[in-house]
Formats: structure tokens, C-alpha cells, sequence
């Protein structure tokens, strides 16, 4: 054997030895993520299913609904079910009401409860702890335990042929959670930036507006995420206090795909589901890109 084959050979097995040392081979590699592509892969179907389900059965019609599978995909494809659901489903006028019901609720629980978070854990007075206490007692109180006294008071106040009542209810009802968990926010930030801020000369309000609120704004926005969501998905409240057609909210307006005698339109009823989930679904999809980017420009630079 030559002197250039030995060295071949040497420079061979070197680079053997650094691959096998340096870095795990690329099959390795591969057979080491198959078991995590595959907890990935389930959770896909977990998530993407039930969505691809609602979907094909909001084009059956109902013959095809409750004499084939399911999850089978449709005999006839029926888009018109789509117009149906917006016509019968009155989802123009539900998801008005909707918005009208939730938007101002979800204001004030943001504006009062970021304030309330703010007072009961960053200003210093007496019974403060007394306070947060009894706020968090009403986390504890069943909505469907209070209906009734609610209903007689709106009725008394002659406010129940409005969204009035639904604003309010709302906006008490999540006002304690929102309370507690901004007053934990507020807990994590070194008490030392109110107290130089002070010292600055500022005051109690453009504190709260200028230093408090910026350095919370991502938990203002999760916090407003949650919210949401429970008023928006609510029906026990909404078929309660706003019974009459024209002040049904979404969910109350779902209720109008069942007929007289208990018969149901699956059709439309998917689509009108379809419809109302595709835009929640943008909306979150939007809020947690904006989740993610508070929490990174929130974040406190040393």
C-alpha cells in the first residue's frame, strides 16, 4: 500500500470520527423527530377535524344528514344552505346585536378593570385588602342564581326591551376576574417605577396612563381575549334578557334553525355555525399575533 492511500485512508476515518462526534447523523436525526411529527400530526387532526366536520355537513341537505354517515361527504352539494342560514338564522340582525352587547362590555371591564387592578395593588390605603376580598367573592357567585332578582329589577326599571341589560350584566359579571388578574399583573412590576415616577412629579393618573398601562398592555390584551369570548359565546343571559327576534345575539339567533315541533334544519344550521366560527377564528387568529407582540414590545429593557 502507498503512502497516498494511507493517508486517504487517515483522512477517511478522520472525518468519520468528527461526524460521529461533531453531530448526530442525518437518519439519526430524522428517527429521533418522528415520534414528536407525530404528537404534532394528532394534534392537527384534533384541531383541523372537527372544523373540516361542520363544514361538509353544512352542505347536506337533510335527508343526506340523517340517512348517511356524518363524517361521510355530501350526495349533493347544497351552497344554498349558506343563504338559508343567513336568511332563516337572521344573522345580519343577531350579530349586530352582538356587537352592540359586546363592545361596550368589553370597554368598561378593560377600563375599570385595568383602573381597579391598578388601585388595589400599586396605591397604598387602608382596607385595600378587604376590598380585593369582596370583589373576588362575586367570582364566586353562579350568574344563574342572581337571574331572577335581575330580571325583576330591569323589569322595574322598564329597561328590558333593550341590550341595556345584557351590557350591564356583562360587564359586572366579568369585572371581577379581571380585577384580580390585572392587580396580579400589576403586582409583578417593581413597585420602585411608581415610586420614582413619583418623585418625578407625576401623578397618580398619568402614572397609571403613562408608566401602569403601557407595561401591562399584553395582559390588558389576553385579559381582553378571554373576555370576550365568554360574552360573545354567552346564551343563558342572552335568551333571558333579550327574548324578542329582533334583539337575539348570535347564539340566541341559532336557536331559530329548530322548528315548531322540535324538527331542526342541519343544513343551514352548520352553515350558520360555519359563518360565525370562520370570523371568530380570523379574529382570534388576529388577537394572538397581537398577544405575541405585546408581549415582546412590553418587554423591560435594563
Amino acid at each position: 500500500m502507498t503512502v497516498t492511500n494511507v493517508d486517504n485512508l487517515d483522512r477517511t476515518s478522520a472525518l468519520a470520527k468528527h461526524d460521529v462526534g461533531g453531530r448526530t447523523p442525518a437518519p439519526i436525526r430524522f428517527l429521533k423527530r418522528i415520534p414528536v411529527l407525530i404528537v404534532i400530526g394528532v394534534l392537527l387532526i384534533i384541531e383541523i377535524y372537527p372544523l373540516f366536520w361542520m363544514f361538509i355537513n353544512s352542505l347536506k341537505s337533510n335527508t343526506d344528514f340523517l340517512n348517511n354517515p356524518s363524517w361521510a361527504l355530501p350526495e349533493v352539494w347544497e351552497w344554498g344552505n349558506y343563504v338559508s342560514a343567513w336568511l332563516t338564522g337572521n344573522l345580519a340582525t343577531t350579530i349586530t346585536n352582538s356587537l352592540i352587547a359586546t363592545v361596550p362590555s368589553l370597554a368598561l371591564i378593560v377600563i375599570l378593570g385595568v383602573a381597579g387592578g391598578f388601585a388595589l395593588e400599586v396605591m397604598v390605603f387602608k382596607g385595600r385588602g378587604g376590598i380585593l376580598l369582596l370583589i373576588l367573592a362575586g367570582i364566586m357567585i353562579p350568574v344563574q342564581m342572581i337571574l331572577l332578582p335581575l330580571f325583576t329589577i330591569f323589569f322595574n326599571l322598564n329597561i328590558t326591551g333593550s341590550l341595556l341589560p345584557l351590557i350591564i350584566i356583562y360587564t359586572g359579571h366579568g369585572l371581577p376576574l379581571t380585577i384580580f388578574m390585572m392587580a396580579t399583573y400589576f403586582r409583578a412590576i417593581p413597585r420602585e417605577v411608581f415610586e420614582a415616577a413619583t418623585i418625578d412629579g407625576s401623578t397618580m393618573l398619568r402614572s397609571f396612563w403613562y408608566i401602569g398601562f403601557p407595561m401591562v398592555r399584553n395582559a390588558v390584551i389576553t385579559v381582553g381575549l378571554v373576555q370576550f369570548f365568554l360574552i360573545w359565546n354567552d346564551l343563558l343571559i342572552a335568551i333571558t334578557f333579550a327574548s324578542n327576534r329582533s334583539l337575539n345575539t348570535i347564539q340566541a339567533g341559532l336557536l331559530n334553525f329548530s322548528g315548531e315541533y322540535g324538527a331542526t334544519d342541519y343544513g343551514p344550521l352548520f352553515a350558520a355555525i360555519c359563518i360565525t366560527t370562520g370570523g371568530i377564528l380570523i379574529l382570534y387568529l388576529f388577537l394572538n399575533q397581537q398577544i405575541m407582540k405585546g408581549l415582546t414590545a412590553g418587554s423591560v429593557k435594563g
